[in-house]
């Protein structure tokens, strides 16, 4: 990520999710994350709710997709990610490596106790989101289906991306909100913002050891980056 990321998601202790469908924002961006197959998307169209003929299962998935986010990893640090993310800054690149046990159980018990809320304009509201963790599978996204027997759990349309994306051997974090009904805020029915932050200590996860270390690019500003990391108490080891 750009390092000035970094100090914004230390200084507000949160990582940044993306809504899955708003992916347009830098060149080569996935239009299709999250979004249900080609050659599922027929089948999808003609299976309806017995109670609600005019809402098809291929629209629940389209509403499923635009209330769920990510929050993307990579399995390895390796050069192509160096070479194709975190881009656009004025003070260099950098690479937070976590151990993904720690960020599983840090994540878990922040969004998923009985206290856990969500914030929306600064008002308190139910925690409508589920979190779920894993690879993302490549395929031939015009030929794979999934529903070829039975409708697909929509979580799954966000863990597969397009085999021309598989360079990146992504690990996903994903909160999701079920797709039927209507969200409403005030009495006005809404629809959620492109994207969320969700809580994380990176001061705790540097004592825990959840984070193992920052790395920095060949174009980090060094002086600068630690010289804002020490404002946090975190120093070179």
């Amino acid at each position: 990520m750009r390092a000035e990321y970094l100090i914004d998601s230390i200084a507000g202790s949160y990582l940044h999710f993306n809504r899955v469908d708003s992916y347009r924002d830098f060149e080569g961006a996935d239009a299709q994350d999250g979004a249900q197959l080609r050659t599922d998307r027929p089948g999808n169209a003609n299976a309806r709710f017995q109670n609600a003929p005019e809402f098809t299962a291929a629209d629940y998935y389209d509403q499923s997709r635009a209330r769920t986010f990510a929050c993307c990893f990579a399995l390895e640090n390796d050069n192509h990610l160096w070479e194709n993310y975190g881009s656009g800054g004025t003070r260099g690149k950098i690479a937070v490596v976590l151990e993904f046990a720690w960020l599983r159980n840090h994540l878990n018990a922040q969004l998923t106790s009985a206290e856990a809320t969500l914030l929306w304009q600064g008002v308190p509201c139910r925690q409508i989101f589920s979190i779920n963790y894993g690879i993302v599978d490549y395929v031939d996204w015009e030929r794979h289906q999934l529903n070829d027997q039975v409708l697909p759990n929509p979580i799954l349309y966000t863990y597969i991306k397009s085999a021309r994306f598989k360079a990146e051997r992504e690990l996903r974090v994903s909160l999701s909100a079920v797709g039927m009904g209507k969200l409403a805020f005030g009495g006005r029915v809404l629809d959620l913002p492109t994207s969320l932050q969700a809580p994380l200590d990176f001061r705790a996860g540097i004592a825990e050891g959840g984070i193992r270390s920052i790395e920095m690019g060949p174009d980090c500003d060094r002086e600068w980056l630690e010289g804002e990391l020490a404002r946090f108490g975190i120093v070179p080891t």
